[in-house]
């Protein structure tokens, strides 16, 4: 039997691997870019992703995935992943996924859809229920507090705004029940930017250097609620970003609640305010892969567009087939 020594190192070192199964999976969509077929297209992100993280050294563990058990034939909350036999001493790590985000950009090709994972030495993902997470993020160099999330966000903006010493930039996905919030954010003079899709990248592009193209962040603020998986995939970026975080999970019902007991996730979790740290380790790495071009290119037949945040890591490359 295999031995399972996990370090920090052993975890970096499947960093290829991750960026491989990104890249194969943003391949996979191409045949349903633009088709219509929001399932099919994250079915096939799905399949491609699974097949290579079996081939990867690791003893894998889905923290984040497509739903639970029952739910979900692939993916699954508690799969385990991962060829433990290629190594002496196999990384124990836990994995969280969004095969496909904006499967609806992929289906209507539009800007923004990418193949995301998250990876960290077991335990130091936050299991987090398919719910709503209320979020705020913040680039480097702001001083975000936890109670930012309770507090008036004419006041957060206005305390953070002098901070920056101008108007601030922000980012907010394009809701029905953000309207509040996007009334405060333009009577503060702030510059709002509003997104139809892509939880994930919407947060990174808060401290993310030039949208990867060098100098500063696009954005210095994003708020509203999202999805709470999308926020542990967003947290693992900003670890290696340097940005901050809060978010809180939002439950609409006693089922919804059920679901996260049955991650773990009791009524002191159910209510607390959760720091980036809390979300994701500074262990964790994060990548994305484009599949519709934004940020990132769009993928093609010979290859995709890889992003890749972690400790010490913050590359863009081209992976190629």
């Amino acid at each position: 039997m295999q031995g399972r020594v996990t370090t920090d190192n052993s975890v970096k070192a499947l960093l290829p691997d991750f960026e491989r199964a990104c890249a194969l999976a943003a391949r996979a969509c191409l045949p349903w870019v633009g088709q219509g077929d929001k399932e099919a297209a994250d079915a096939a992100a799905v399949d491609a992703m699974r097949t290579a993280f079996n081939a990867a050294p690791m003893h894998g563990r889905i923290v984040i995935g497509e739903g639970e058990r029952d739910q979900a034939p692939m993916l699954y909350i508690g799969e385990t992943l991962g060829d433990g036999s290629r190594l002496a001493s196999t990384p124990e790590v836990d994995i969280a996924v969004d095969p496909l985000e904006g499967t609806t950009l992929c289906a209507q090709n539009r800007p923004g859809a990418l193949c995301v994972v998250a990876f960290a030495p077991r335990g130091e993902l936050l299991h987090a229920p398919d719910v709503y997470m209320q979020k705020i993020v913040a680039r480097p160099g702001l001083d975000l507090r936890a109670d930012d999330l309770d507090r008036p966000l004419d006041e957060v903006l206005a305390r953070l705004q002098g901070q920056a010493g101008r108007p601030l930039r922000v980012i907010m996905l394009d809701r029905e029940r953000h309207r509040p919030m996007i009334a405060a954010v333009q009577a503060a003079g702030a510059a709002l930017s509003l997104i139809p899709d892509g939880d994930v990248m919407g947060a990174l592009l808060t401290s993310l250097p030039g949208a990867v193209g060098g100098g500063g962040p696009r954005f210095d603020l994003y708020v509203g609620s999202g999805g709470a998986p999308e926020g542990v995939l967003a947290a693992a970026g900003l670890q290696a970003l340097g940005g901050s975080m809060f978010g809180r999970l939002i439950f609409r019902d006693d089922d919804e609640r059920e679901r996260a007991a049955r991650i773990g996730l009791g009524p002191a979790e159910q209510g607390q305010i959760f720091a980036l740290s809390d979300l994701a380790s500074s262990h964790a790495h994060l990548v994305l892969a484009g599949v519709t071009g934004d940020v990132l290119d769009g993928a093609t037949t010979a290859g995709a567009q890889v992003l890749s945040l972690g400790a010490g890591v913050c590359r863009l490359q081209h992976c190629r087939f």
